[in-house]
């Protein structure tokens, strides 16, 4: 093919990119809940500018999370920055806790370099699929409901970027066993773009922030709780009826959690939760 043949396909080529990302997806924006406290000076990463064609385009090669620290880094911590100013925490903080709240389709930023958690930022949730009430079964397209981990980072998501939780945890797995449940679910992440199927999609430009904060600060060091409703406007045990016995105990758990962040912390509300099994 000539070159002259190629330039004439370029705009072709842009038009199907656009496509592919979906009406929801046009130019990658989105509400970021909670106005920036300044503008940021550096331009948008060239992988999300309509029609550009990154230099794994098409090609064996994968991005690694060092490419995404490269190509999203600078952008994601200018934006990040003015909020942990704001709120009196280091950057990059020591530890970090992000509260999914089901209902209000929120997820809440949280980080300390000292002894308290800082509320530092909220994200709209694009998508949570399912309703109140734990995950139970594969296929049931709920979001899980506890506390969990990051335990990967996946830089080639198809939703993007995506982080992965490490559902089913303990409690989970206990739980679905003494039921006889053989397949719990798996494969959770918190993850770009805006669809899910069990999963808590935020958007792209929400979770290239999120990917390079957690990949700063180390997996091993950020918690994630995903509650059914904020258990600071009403109580979490009005939600558990029709729910396995079992859920006011994983609430009671959820609620102490997400409580002890806007508080100062406890040795009683800090101490890692322990299953039945392990008491």
């Amino acid at each position: 093919m000539t070159s002259k043949a190629v330039l004439s396909l370029l705009p072709v080529i842009a038009l199907l990119l656009t496509a592919c990302a979906g009406p929801n997806q046009q130019g990658r924006k989105q509400n970021l809940a909670g106005a920036a406290p300044e503008r940021t000076s550096l331009p948008k990463p060239a992988f999300r500018r309509p029609g550009y064609l990154p230099p794994f385009f098409g090609g064996s090669d994968q991005r690694t999370v060092s490419d995404v620290l490269r190509d999203f880094g600078p952008y994601s911590v200018q934006k990040l920055k003015p909020y942990f100013e704001r709120a009196g925490v280091a950057f990059p903080p020591r530890e970090v806790v992000l509260v999914g709240l089901k209902q209000e389709k929120k997820l809440e930023l949280w980080a300390r370099d000292g002894s308290d958690y800082r509320l530092i930022r909220h994200y709209d949730i694009q998508a949570a699929s399912g309703s109140a009430g734990p995950k139970l079964r594969q296929g049931d397209k709920q979001v899980p409901e506890g506390v969990y981990r990051i335990v990967g980072l996946n830089p080639n998501s198809n939703y993007h970027l995506s982080m992965k939780l490490n559902y089913p945890n303990d409690f989970d797995l206990y739980h679905a066993q003494l039921e006889g449940r053989t397949q719990p679910g798996s494969d959770i992440f918190i993850h770009g773009r805006a669809v899910s199927a069990g999963c808590l999609a935020m958007g792209d430009e929400a979770i290239e922030e999120l990917f390079v904060l957690t990949a700063q600060v180390g997996k091993e060091n950020v918690k994630v709780v995903i509650a059914p409703h904020d258990p600071r406007t009403w109580p979490l045990e009005q939600t558990a009826a029709g729910q396995p016995e079992w859920t006011r105990e994983l609430y009671a758990t959820i609620a102490d959690e997400i409580l002890s962040l806007s508080r100062p912390l406890r040795v009683s509300s800090s101490r890692p939760y322990s299953p039945p099994y392990q008491r």
